[in-house]
């Protein structure tokens, strides 16, 4: 059996999954204005220059201790409710695309993410791909998350785990297929036959020229339904990306104000910290 193995955030969808759940979250109080406007200047770095294995780290320390105490269900709930209006507009078509044509010669079709399974394994339910290997944090007796982690699906992790399902499933990793944008993910590319760097980081797009590997670029957003609920979607869509806008320019006066309290006049203060898809939660 063959396989195509997808990152997602930067790969299938356009942003840092957690980042494109902020609104959701702060509507539904389990965040706070700032903490969406922290999250969305740093999908904007993040975007744009990617985030270094310490940078992750440091992201995903943040990430726990920032839902420690949030019920599981509650959240797992936000996401159901949320995920076509949030996920749909920024969905790659080039990425459905491909999925579907995996699918359609016989391979199976796997999400492979640093990102909160509870994100990750509807997104995946919502995409028809066969199963999601994501980040899973530890839960208590209560249901609620409690800071640490259990496990986290990154890096070499990530090539663990295809290896694990590879042997489980009878899956020949040989003849099968990888897709990600970032250089922390070269074990998982180097453990199929076929690794694609999509939309590669700097790093990532040296290493696939210095090995052969292909390089696509993605770019198109998915087509939306033309019935009247796609139309509804639609306007969903843009009035979410209003307040993208809107919340990005805030971010950027933000970080502007904290520079400007915190360093003397005459000195240059170099960027802040950026964010990443190292959001790191658990589910079961």
């Amino acid at each position: 059996m063959e396989a195509a193995f997808f990152d997602l955030d930067k790969t299938v969808i356009a942003k840092a999954s957690m980042a494109a759940f902020g609104r959701p979250f702060y509507n539904e109080g389990l965040i706070s204005r700032r903490h969406v406007v922290r999250a969305v200047w740093g999908q904007l770095v993040f975007m744009h220059l990617g985030a270094s294995e310490q940078k992750l780290a440091r992201i995903r320390e943040s990430v726990l201790r920032l839902t420690r105490g949030w019920d599981q269900e509650r959240v797992r709930q936000v996401v159901r409710e949320t995920l076509e209006s949030v996920v749909e507009p920024i969905i790659y078509a080039e990425a459905a695309e491909l999925i579907a044509e995996h699918k359609a010669a016989g391979r199976r079709v796997f999400i492979v993410s640093a990102s909160p399974l509870e994100i990750v394994e509807p997104l995946a339910e919502y995409l028809g791909v066969h199963r999601a290997i994501a980040s899973v944090a530890a839960i208590d007796d209560e249901g609620r998350y409690t800071g640490e982690m259990e496990s986290y699906a990154y890096g070499p992790y990530k090539a663990d785990a295809m290896r694990e399902l590879a042997a489980a499933e009878g899956i020949d990793l040989a003849a099968s297929y990888a897709y990600s944008d970032s250089y922390t993910d070269a074990p998982m590319l180097e453990t199929v036959g076929h690794p694609v760097a999509v939309n590669p980081d700097r790093v990532l797009r040296k290493l696939a020229e210095e090995r052969g590997w292909e390089v696509r670029t993605f770019s198109r957003p998915v087509r939306m339904r033309d019935d009247g609920a796609g139309s509804r979607v639609g306007r969903r869509a843009g009035i979410a990306g209003g307040v993208v806008v809107g919340l990005a320019a805030a971010g950027v006066g933000w970080l502007l104000i904290r520079r400007a309290a915190s360093s003397p006049p005459p000195r240059r203060v170099r960027p802040g910290s950026r964010g990443g898809s190292a959001s790191s939660w658990r589910g079961r």
